[in-house]
Order: C-alpha cells, then sequence, then structure tokens
C-alpha cells in the first residue's frame, strides 16, 4: 500500500497527452502519411551536420555559457539589426534556449505571478497556457475572427484589466497559418502604452512568409519592442526540429529575469550545435531564401488536391495549410482526423483542440514541409475521399 493513499492535486487537471503525441503515434500504428505534426520529413544541409561533427571531434562537448556561445548571440544579434534594424546586446539581450517552447516556458515562469492574466489569441499553439497556470496565472482568450483568423483589437481591449500582465501573440500564427500586419501591430503598441503589460511574441516561423508579405516582428516597432520578449527556432529555420534548439532576444530588464529563471531550468544548450550554428548564420540565403522554398511547397500541395472535395483556407506563412471538410462529412474535425487516419491512411491535426473550448469550424491541419513524393502520396489520398 502507497504511503500516501490520496491522489495527487493535479496542477494542471485538464490537461492530458499533446494532441502531436496522439496523432503521430496514430500515424505511425496505422502506417498512415503524417502531415500532423509539424517537422520536415527530409534531412537539413549536409555542411550542418559536417560542422556539429567538426566541433564535437574538436572537444566542444562541455557547458557553453548559460547564455549561450557569445559569438553565437554576436550572430544573432548582427542578423537581428540586418532584419529589423534593432540593436540587441549579445552580452545582456539575447539568449540562446534548448528550444523555443523552453524559451516560451522560461518567460512566463520568469514574469508571470500568482493572479496575473495573460491574454492568448485562440486556436493557440498548445503550449501557452500549461506555461501560465503552472506559474500560477490565469489564461484570458481572444478568438482570432474565422474563416481568416483575424484579430478583433476591440475586443482585446475590453479583456485588458488591471490584472493583464502579459499578451501572448504567434506571427505566423500556429495552427491557422495568419500573420499579423502592420496596423495589427499598430493597434498593439497603442492599446499597451501607458501600461506595464509585456509582450511574448512567439516567432518562430518568421522566415516562412508568402506572398510578398513582409514579417511584421515586434522588434520593428521601437515602443513594442521595450516591451517584448521575442522567441525564435533554429529547428524551423533549418529544417533541424529534433536538435530543439531556439533563442530569445529582448530589453536588459526583462532579458536578466528571464536569464534568472533559465539558468534552473536548463542551465545551457547543446554546445556542439551552438558552434555549427555561430558558423552557418553567415549562409545568409538559407533564411532568406526560406520563404520562396516553402511557398512552393505550398503551392505544389494546393495544385495537387484542388480537385479534392476540401476546400483550402487562405494562409500566410509557416508550413500548414488548413483544409475546410464540410462538404465531406458533419463529423466533429477531432472523429474525422482519427477516422482519416484509421481508415485512409493520412494523419492531421483538428483545429478544435487548439481552444479551451472546443469550437469545432469543420477544419483539419496538414503539414506541407515534407517531400514532393510525400505530398503526392498525400494528395492522391486526399482526392480520393
Amino acid at each position: 500500500m502507497p504511503l500516501y493513499p490520496n491522489a495527487i492535486a493535479s496542477k494542471l487537471p485538464t490537461v492530458g497527452t499533446s494532441i502531436f503525441t496522439i496523432m503521430s503515434k496514430l500515424a505511425s500504428d496505422c502506417n498512415a502519411i503524417n502531415l500532423s505534426q509539424g517537422f520536415p520529413d527530409f534531412n537539413c544541409s549536409p555542411e550542418l551536420i559536417k560542422l556539429v561533427n567538426h566541433y564535437m571531434k574538436a572537444g566542444q562537448n562541455q557547458y557553453a555559457p548559460m547564455a549561450g556561445l557569445l559569438r553565437l548571440r554576436e550572430a544573432i544579434s548582427q542578423k537581428t539589426m540586418d532584419l529589423y534594424s534593432i540593436a540587441y546586446d549579445p552580452e545582456t539581450e539575447v539568449t540562446i534556449t534548448a528550444g523555443a517552447t523552453q524559451a516560451i516556458y522560461t518567460a512566463i515562469a520568469a514574469l508571470v505571478r500568482e493572479g496575473d492574466e495573460v491574454i492568448v489569441f485562440e486556436p493557440a499553439y498548445d503550449c501557452y497556457t500549461p506555461a501560465i497556470e503552472l506559474n500560477g496565472g490565469k489564461a484570458v482568450y481572444a478568438q482570432l475572427k474565422f474563416p481568416n483568423y483575424t484579430i478583433d483589437w476591440e475586443e482585446v481591449k475590453k479583456l485588458i484589466k488591471q490584472k493583464t500582465k502579459m499578451i501572448i501573440i504567434c506571427t505566423p500564427n500556429n495552427p491557422s497559418a495568419n500573420i499579423l500586419t502592420a496596423a495589427d501591430m499598430q493597434k498593439l503598441e497603442k492599446l499597451t502604452k501607458n501600461t506595464d503589460i509585456i509582450i511574448l511574441s512567439d516567432e518562430v516561423y518568421e522566415h516562412i512568409i508568402f506572398d510578398g508579405f513582409e514579417h511584421q516582428s515586434v522588434a520593428r516597432y521601437p515602443k513594442l519592442a521595450d516591451r517584448s520578449l521575442i522567441v525564435s527556432s533554429f529547428g524551423k529555420t533549418y529544417h533541424t526540429t529534433g536538435w530543439k534548439m531556439g533563442y530569445c532576444v529582448g530589453p536588459k530588464n526583462l532579458m536578466n529575469e528571464f536569464r534568472k529563471a533559465h539558468q534552473y531550468l536548463v542551465f545551457a544548450a547543446n554546445t556542439p550545435i551552438q558552434h555549427a550554428y555561430a558558423d552557418y548564420l553567415n549562409h545568409k540565403n538559407d533564411y532568406l531564401l526560406l520563404g520562396k522554398f516553402y511557398q512552393q511547397k505550398r503551392d505544389y500541395f494546393l495544385h495537387l488536391i484542388k480537385s479534392s472535395r476540401f476546400i483550402p483556407l487562405p494562409v500566410s506563412g509557416s508550413y500548414f495549410q488548413l483544409l475546410k471538410y464540410s462538404a465531406i462529412t458533419k463529423e466533429k474535425d477531432t472523429e474525422f482526423a482519427i477516422r482519416l487516419t484509421k481508415e485512409n491512411g493520412i494523419a492531421s491535426i483538428p483545429v478544435s483542440v487548439f481552444y479551451h473550448k472546443p469550437q469545432d469550424n469543420k477544419v483539419l491541419r496538414f503539414c506541407f514541409a515534407k517531400s514532393e513524393e510525400t505530398l503526392e502520396k498525400a494528395a492522391k489520398i486526399l482526392c480520393s475521399i
């Protein structure tokens, strides 16, 4: 008999296994094409792998500095200046993290206190709310307006209260694949003027923007940048999601608090990979042309499924395509996603799971960060339904 027979009072009583874990396992069990979880099925640059191997063999296998290798932070600072015309001090305003999810959790853990409210836009990536709740905060939800997933800023204005500590934005957005515009940023700037509200900006898909649009980082807006922590991802940019490497930039006062938490969560990130990225950031075309690379995949996927009964929703960034299926069935998206995997051999993500109270618009999310062969096989299945 256990020493303490009473059940543990969970800090996350409504949280179960991640939908990504569920659908990827189901895809594996059913030998289905996995367009659910967001990762490429093609390899990263051979040169990048060679660089990691080089630094491993060179003995760079012990702890990196807590904030990350200085030369990598300097490269990120220069890249951010080149892209957004803002100078982040690599000594005090750039930190290397063990992936973007860790950076997001660290920012929330460092800055959100018991009883603080954090505004979250839904559909929202699933790591935001658990991090808020684990740290004693309360998520307050604003819904993006279907079908274009735009923000109603008047609604957001009504949600801002004395307890509002943070607003989390994600652009390009996961899962909606929408982007925030310059007008959105200006409205956010106006709403937060003369407040102490912190912006946590999830910009992991910053380089995957389509159709001639330009990424509107909060870094472009000095009054927003002064109150913002920006999270980015090497994994999304360089097709290395399994390496779990990201970074965070922000003003010294916020980064100082961020690092206080960071040092006790992971202390430091992978050393040889940091050395490799520091070298590889000189290959600017790898991120400058990434949007074009993925737009070609998006357009090819849409071309392949144009005869299907699925209705594509417009996407402006990320590597996800939303498909509306109301012309096929009235099933719940969760049920249809499971049936597609089991009966048709293709896995997706139901978008309703990205809401705290499921909102079913009959939409599934498909990842097109795949080889042409994979996309062709997937499209053949979708066109047969």
